[in-house]
């Protein structure tokens, strides 16, 4: 076991995938030389040379098609999307061609491709290096949607991910990277701040891309989180003292429905929560499906924590994240409503 921050993390497990598997390969912008923007492919050019880790043009659309290409022919590609706000050009390639591919083909082909793309807020990146777009590709049929909130499970989904047979959206929150973001108000992310590096085998290990995690245990009601608001949902469950049950999402398709009724048929109440806008979000998704399945167990209604519909701000960014306030205020809500 080494500590390690989550770049550490993902870096150690595209170094470990690249050495055990010769048809792994790591591109994207500024992903090659230089390593990338936040340094997650570092050194990985240096070891495998230019033909396995290498740069792109700036064209998101050409880094998708490039690796729908690779993957059909064998190689098992890992491109990096720079910013998630970044990745829409690439829409077409990745909901038309390569979520499709082995289903057009009757499974002559597949698609073992990992699309890796810096993911949320809490950097103060402004309108154009915060977006959180998981909704929009939760909705497609065929792609995994992957969120790690911490070093451990970075490593071990990013492995699970490359080993896995189909394409695989993995979103890095930004503000999980290095750990603490310094001049954070309101202390939400305060249980991250003492722990900014994990425990994490140095060798090779995989966490399942299918199972959620109970990470903190209650009977008072259920927090269903994924990515930095796993942080932000325990320091409000131990701030509040309410017994609230927190679950670490993980893969958000497909997700794991039934550690997430079993944990609301306990408790009776629910609260979901993403950083991106209210309207439409995943968040709703997760509130139908447990209305469906609990309703009979339900003793309040779902609430949801979530950002504002509106772009991201820079200079209101914490009045915009979803806080420790907000979830503080959702779970005394939630206890009170009958």
């Amino acid at each position: 076991m080494a500590k390690m921050n989550m770049i550490q993390a993902l870096n150690s497990a595209l170094d470990i995938a690249m050495e055990n598997d010769p048809n792994v390969v790591s591109f994207g912008e500024d992903a090659g030389y230089f390593g990338g923007v936040f340094r997650v492919t570092a050194g990985l050019q240096k070891k495998y040379g230019m033909d396995r880790a290498f740069d792109t043009p700036i064209n998101e659309a050409a880094i998708a098609a490039m690796a729908i290409g690779m993957a059909a022919n064998g190689l098992r590609p890992v491109a990096e999307i720079q910013f998630s706000d970044y990745i829409f050009p690439a829409i077409d390639q990745i909901v038309n061609e390569m979520t499709r591919l082995r289903y057009r083909s009757a499974g002559q082909y597949t698609q073992p491709i990992v699309m890796r793309s810096p993911w949320g807020g809490g950097i103060r990146g402004g309108q154009t290096h915060s977006m959180s777009p998981e909704a929009f590709f939760t909705h497609v049929p065929g792609l995994r949607v992957v969120i790690p909130s911490n070093p451990y499970d970075a490593k071990g989904l990013l492995l699970a991910s490359i080993e896995n047979n189909d394409p695989v959206l993995f979103f890095e929150p930004k503000r999980m990277y290095n750990g603490p973001f310094d001049g954070k108000p309101d202390g939400a992310l305060q249980s991250w701040a003492n722990h900014p590096k994990g425990e994490v085998p140095e060798g090779h290990y995989t966490v399942p891309l299918d199972k959620a995690e109970v990470v903190r245990e209650g009977n008072d009601v259920t927090v269903i989180a994924y990515g930095t608001l796993v942080h932000v949902a325990l320091a409000a469950a131990e701030k509040s003292g309410i017994d609230a049950e927190v679950i670490d999402l993980k893969t958000l398709t497909p997700y794991d429905i039934d550690t997430l009724t079993h944990s609301v048929k306990k408790t009776g109440r629910c609260i979901v929560s993403q950083e991106a806008p209210r309207t439409s979000g995943f968040a709703a998704e997760l509130s139908a499906q447990i209305q469906e399945d609990c309703f009979y167990a339900l003793e309040a209604p779902i609430y949801r924590v979530t950002g504002w519909d509106t772009p991201y701000p820079h200079a209101h960014e914490w009045s915009y994240f979803p806080g420790q306030d907000r979830f503080i205020n959702a779970l005394k809500s939630v206890m009170e409503a009958k």
